[in-house]
């Protein structure tokens, strides 16, 4: 952020104190002021969420009730934002959450509860949802996760957050993100290029966790050295995996027994980890999935954890766990 943006937000914003616990933020424009609130308050209503306090929008003013601590972290947080606006024009879920999560880290670190936190070179990674919680432990814990629910949960995000972690720990050689090559409504076949060119746009969900968590150049160097390897499924078969960090992306894509190959796979100091979306099926014939069956047959085992996400864990733009409720309810 340049310092001609920073300088602009503080000649835009005035703060100002009634008492310890209330903080007016005064807007000298009611374009940012739209801004930083958001359609509905719903900007707002995310770092009431996010903090576990009271904002309220009045006139040209941002009312905060809170202890002075987080009232400290608010204020920095909307100034985060107004910059954010100013720079971009508009502000993103993302962006609300990057300017509390200093506080979050802190207040963790505070009362001794860190195990949740997921530290990367370029950011730290804070659950947002108990289902999110458990399935960090879970990755971190148990031998075999199986893990299933809509979009914008974190399925893919955090298991490719704490393999990361656990690969520059030396915990693990390597990672390996795979997921099975199934188009959504197109062929295959018809894409240019090699094999690598015809199944690298299946993967690029994938990649684009990696980078958001490393640097590219980093990255890409792992990836030519191997110890990060990115395949479609049908690689996988016949070998055995030791001292990985194993992740089945799309899994509502994958048959059962494409589901029990990538599972037999396991070897010594492993961990597989299948995530998907039951309710984006793209095989011809949905009842060939193998995912839900997947969890009602090895649910029963101790080494293997499953968790289930809704729409209440979606961490993406907050329309999306909207969209994700209402279908769920129609079907």
């Amino acid at each position: 952020m340049s310092n001609s943006i920073k300088k602009k937000a503080d000649q835009s914003l005035k703060f100002v104190y009634s008492d310890n616990e209330t903080l007016s933020v005064i807007f000298q424009n009611n374009d940012l002021l739209m801004g930083v609130v958001g359609e509905f308050n719903c900007n707002l209503k995310e770092l009431e969420k996010i903090t576990n306090s009271s904002l309220y929008s009045r006139g040209n003013s941002i009312l905060i009730k809170s202890d002075a601590e987080k009232n400290e972290v608010l204020k920095n947080a909307i100034k985060f934002l107004a910059e954010q606006f100013i720079n971009n024009g508009v502000i993103e879920n993302k962006d609300i959450v990057s300017s509390v999560d200093n506080f979050m880290i802190n207040e963790k670190i505070k009362n001794n509860n860190v195990t949740d936190i997921i530290k990367t070179p370029k950011k730290s990674i804070i659950p947002r949802s108990e289902n999110q919680k458990e399935y960090v432990r879970a990755l971190r814990q148990s031998e075999i996760v199986i893990s299933a629910g809509p979009a914008g949960t974190g399925k893919t995000f955090l298991a490719v957050a704490v393999g990361l972690t656990m690969l520059l720990e030396k915990k693990i050689e390597r990672i390996i993100l795979s997921r099975p090559a199934v188009e959504a409504g197109e062929r295959l076949g018809f894409l240019p290029g090699d094999m690598k060119e015809k199944v690298d746009p299946y993967l690029r969900p994938l990649y684009d966790s990696l980078y958001d968590l490393f640097h590219f150049e980093k990255i890409q160097r792992m990836i030519e050295i191997g110890d990060i390897e990115i395949a479609p499924l049908a690689f996988m078969r016949g070998r055995t995996l030791k001292n990985s960090f194993a992740i089945l992306d799309e899994a509502q894509n994958a048959t059962d027994i494409q589901i029990k190959m990538f599972l037999t796979r396991i070897g010594e100091n492993s961990k597989i980890i299948v995530n998907g979306d039951p309710t984006q099926i793209d095989l011809p014939n949905k009842q060939m999935s193998g995912l839900v069956r997947s969890k009602k047959l090895l649910g029963h085992l101790k080494e293997i954890s499953i968790v289930d996400f809704d729409h209440s864990d979606v961490v993406r733009h907050p329309l999306v766990s909207k969209i994700v409720k209402a279908y769920s309810e129609n079907d």
